[in-house]
């Protein structure tokens, strides 16, 4: 079951200074310590994030011991909309971090585009009104778009050595990128198509370089995981709406350069080529847990 309304508060573990606790949790068992450590030594760039969010708590309470890859992604993911909101900035992968363009809340709203997409759990979540603020606000699509791109780099990282997959799991780690990023293109072509002003404004610099920015790394990203054998369950789809002809004309014109269709990705992995290997963690990322801790949700 995919995770994907965002909320948690984690008053009890807020009580604890984080190196005390850290250490109570070794003694006890708890794999906490154990996952910032291997986050440290495979995830780099998800390590950076965890360093970066002050109330380390709030990473911490998205680790679930029970997972193969222990939350790590899910932490990165909901610790970088933390930081986004907490500096007004987003934070990159691979460092560095841009200010948010305000701006584009003026925009048209990305519910506009929910018709373009079969239904699925990341329409409902991001198009569809009631839900999220990105279906409002193109700004907080740009907010998730680059908490997914940390979100599958942390898994691409985490991903060696693979854990099997269970009889009965999904594995959805490239499944949220890929719906992100065929939102944002999607809404570039509706936008160069009949939206005027929210075309003018994606062409302004400062809200192009920030596009530009984010969408370069979600290509990056993207591109790196698809080596990776059932990685995704809708991402084949969501990737074949992006690399259209008039969303990649709509994005070029924005990126000032071509944009990368990662045709890598699409490809079908022999039942052979599988035979004998290790599969991925089968966790799906960048969503909520099923039973969060009681408090009202922080809604991202």
């Amino acid at each position: 079951m995919r995770r994907l309304l965002r909320s948690i508060s984690f008053a009890a573990l807020a009580c604890m200074p984080l190196a005390a606790g850290l250490n109570a949790a070794a003694e006890a068992g708890d794999c906490r310590p154990d996952a910032i450590e291997r986050l440290r030594a495979s995830a780099p760039e998800g390590f950076a994030i965890y360093q970066a969010i002050k109330d380390k708590t709030f990473f911490l309470g998205w680790i679930s011991c029970g997972e193969a890859q222990l939350g790590l992604p899910t932490a990165v993911h909901e610790s970088v909309h933390y930081i986004t909101a907490e500096l007004d900035t987003f934070p990159l992968v691979q460092g560095g971090q841009l200010k948010r363009p305000h701006e584009v809340s003026a925009f048209f709203a990305p519910q506009l585009i929910a018709g373009k997409f079969k239904a699925n759990d990341f329409v409902t979540t991001y198009l569809r009104p009631g839900s999220a603020s990105s279906s409002t606000d193109f700004l907080y699509l740009l907010d998730e778009l680059n908490a997914y791109t940390h979100d599958l780099n942390t898994a691409v990282n985490l991903s060696h050595p693979r854990a099997p997959i269970e009889a009965g799991d999904e594995v959805d780690h490239r499944d949220g990128l890929a719906a992100l990023m065929a939102f944002v293109a999607l809404y570039a072509e509706r936008a160069e198509q009949s939206e005027p002003a929210t075309w003018s404004g994606l062409l302004e610099p400062r809200v192009a370089k920030t596009v530009s920015e984010l969408w370069g790394r979600a290509e990056k990203v993207m591109a790196s995981s698809c080596g990776i054998p059932n990685f995704g369950t809708e991402d084949k789809s969501l990737i074949r709406q992006f690399c259209q002809s008039r969303p990649q004309a709509a994005l070029q014109k924005i990126l000032g350069r071509a944009p990368v269709c990662p045709t890598a990705c699409l490809k079908s992995t022999p039942v052979a080529a599988l035979e004998g290997q290790p599969l991925v963690d089968p966790t799906p990322t960048g969503s909520l847990r099923r039973n969060p801790a009681t408090n009202p949700a922080r809604p991202f």
